[in-house]
């Protein structure tokens, strides 16, 4: 049967972005299992003994309690567990010295399906059919971005400008607030902070600078923190959270250990939330309770805060500095290879200035030596504008073990030197002139 699919069908079913590419990378690791491939491409947390553990444990006070059946057995509210809602208002409050409520929280079925919601009820046509745009300020960002809007026109993001430390080999994304256009025909904004893919850390300043220039035509803010504190706190530089009246702080407890349960935290303004919570009682009633009500017990005993700041952050922290130091020590200096400061997320961002082939190229090249990266085409969704630097790019996991990554980063560089070698690369002031 060839199934008879509307406009929306066809977008929705097709592999896009780094679906397309995850396809490739299974069948390279199913069809060659002779050859040993180190695998930076993961988005998949680490399975942490300490973490699995602390898991465990609210999993058997769950199943020993009398609200186990009303838990699993039982549909919940479509606002989400509430004493989950209420562990997460005391530990804000206490925290950050806020007052929130239960009606400044929604939970979700993961943060993925809260973008969802958050994309469609801001952006796309209004009933007098002019289009909101759903902004991304900064790019590249989140390549899950590029799937969540079922008008796929309203999505739109602006090149970045680059710190650049040529010496040290390293550079910085910030939003270009000369050309970021945000007006009345902005539905909402969205951006990832610490960033998948590169690491970066919007400052406090550059968050408030966007809010107000959202401010006057009531546009919401939403900030993706999936890697950020209080939990899992994979922030590697000190980051404390901006809250405001049209900013909306988004959570999810993935890489915190729990992506199989699904688990999406937004905290904002209550009308903004309950626009939220009433376009998830239309499309799935409620997240699954089980994972809430775990990770209930997980913040209300201090266990969640623990596991986070003392063995996530760590684990990750310690992964991003020898890679830094190991792309140090094995790359080229005389090569326009830079860095993205590791500022938080699992992830590194590595930019080749002139790169002589594509990034693609450049994936295939790597797999040919046992490593597989992500591309970095991938992660620039809404991106009009045909900008080279998204062909000179590649993400690479924290996830691998030490000596992986170590191994990776020789083969890496061996590979980089030979692609610059056959393109006759000579340019010892690194291409200083040509960033863009």
């Amino acid at each position: 049967m060839i199934p008879n699919l509307s406009k929306i069908g066809v977008q929705m079913s097709s592999l896009t972005g780094i679906k397309a590419i995850s396809k490739d990378i299974i069948e390279t690791l199913q069809t060659k299992q002779k050859q040993d491939f180190i695998n930076l491409s993961a988005g998949n947390p680490v399975l942490l003994p300490k973490v699995e553990q602390m898991w465990r444990d609210c999993t058997a006070e769950l199943l020993a309690s009398s609200e186990y059946g009303e838990v699993v057995c039982r549909y919940g509210s479509s606002q989400g567990y509430i004493p989950l809602i209420e562990a997460i208002a005391k530990d804000f409050n206490r925290r950050y010295g806020l007052s929130l409520n239960e009606s400044n929280i929604l939970i979700t079925p993961g943060s993925q399906m809260l973008y969802f919601y958050a994309a469609n009820a801001f952006g796309g046509y209004t009933s007098k059919g002019d289009l909101k745009q759903i902004v991304l300020p900064i790019s590249p960002d989140y390549t899950g971005y590029g799937g969540i809007c079922l008008v796929p026109e309203a999505l739109i993001s602006y090149k970045p400008t680059l710190d650049i430390d040529t010496k040290a080999h390293r550079f910085k994304y910030h939003p270009d607030f000369n050309n970021l256009v945000i007006t009345e025909n902005t539905g909402c904004i969205l951006f990832s902070r610490p960033c998948n893919p590169t690491g970066n850390i919007l400052s406090n300043d550059e968050i408030k600078k966007i809010a107000v220039l959202a401010k006057p035509y009531n546009i919401p803010v939403f900030i993706d923190s999936a890697y950020g504190p209080p939990f899992p706190a994979i922030n590697f530089k000190d980051m404390t959270l901006v809250f405001g009246e049209n900013i909306v702080h988004c959570m999810s407890f993935s890489k915190a250990g729990l992506p199989g349960e699904r688990i999406g935290v937004a905290i904002g303004d209550s009308k903004i939330i309950q626009v939220l919570e009433s376009f998830q009682a239309n499309l799935c009633l409620h997240p699954s309770g089980y994972g809430q009500a775990i990770a209930a017990r997980a913040i209300n005993s201090g266990a969640l805060e623990y596991i986070s700041t003392e063995v996530i952050r760590p684990f990750y922290k310690n992964k991003i500095l020898l890679i830094e130091a190991k792309l140090d020590q094995e790359m080229p200096k005389n090569l326009p290879w830079f860095l993205h400061c590791g500022e938080g997320a699992m992830f590194a961002w590595l930019w080749f200035n002139n790169l002589p082939i594509s990034d693609l190229d450049l994936y295939q090249e790597l797999k040919q030596v046992g490593v597989i990266v992500v591309a970095g085409r991938f992660f620039f969704p809404g991106l009009k504008e045909d900008w080279s630097h998204k062909y000179q790019c590649i993400r690479i996991s924290l996830t691998a073990s030490e000596q992986q990554i170590e191994t990776a980063m020789k083969r890496l560089a061996e590979v980089i030197q030979q692609v610059y070698q056959r393109s006759s690369f000579k340019n010892p002031s690194l291409a200083i002139g040509s960033f863009s």
